[in-house]
């Protein structure tokens, strides 16, 4: 039985690396069999959380900003894999998927405890640099995110050297990322 796969693909690009990077996943993990639901989050409207504590009431629509989460929280809800897609900005995510992560915790505010849901997890990101140092601090806070989470880390494709748009067609990472797709 396939898996709920949800992505969050955080690039302003919409044709940038990232999102060729996303096509490939998908097209991996549809060929597997599971259902993938992707949002491009540079075309939603997301504001900021607020961290007004005040989200939580009702599981359906659980932040009180009424904005385009309000489409991502049920596919988050149902998601057995969260893939968090982004450009690497300044070695971390980017703003798009930062506020829409963040705007998570209004989910994490339904239950009493603060509990999230328990997820499998993966990473999709392109970058201009392509060392062990310049992945360190997106792949330590990744990693920390996760294991605050409890959520199980299932892999990265991390695309280095591709700071043009379209320059990650031409490299064997995509078809990493189809088969990375097509593991899960």
């Amino acid at each position: 039985m396939g898996k709920n796969i949800l992505i969050l693909n955080g690039s302003p690009r919409l044709k940038g690396n990232t999102a060729i990077l996303c096509d490939a996943f998908m097209k991996g993990a549809e060929s597997a069999g599971h259902v993938v639901t992707r949002f491009d989050l540079q075309k939603m409207t997301i504001h900021g959380c607020l961290g007004c504590m005040k989200g939580g009431k009702d599981a359906a629509s659980p932040c009180v900003q009424k904005d385009d989460m309000g489409k991502i929280y049920p596919a988050y809800t149902s998601a057995d894999v969260v893939v968090l897609a982004s450009p690497m900005y300044y070695w971390s995510v980017s703003a798009q998927l930062k506020a829409a992560f963040d705007r998570l915790f209004a989910v994490a505010e339904c239950d009493p405890n603060y509990a999230n849901p328990r997820k499998e997890c993966a990473l999709i990101m392109a970058a201009e640099g392509d060392s062990a140092d310049n992945w360190k601090p997106v792949l330590d806070y990744y990693h920390a995110l996760t294991g605050f989470l409890d959520w199980t880390d299932k892999g990265q494709v991390l695309a280095g050297g591709v700071m043009e748009a379209g320059a990650v067609a031409s490299k064997p990472v995509l078809e990493e990322a189809f088969r990375f797709g097509a593991s899960l």
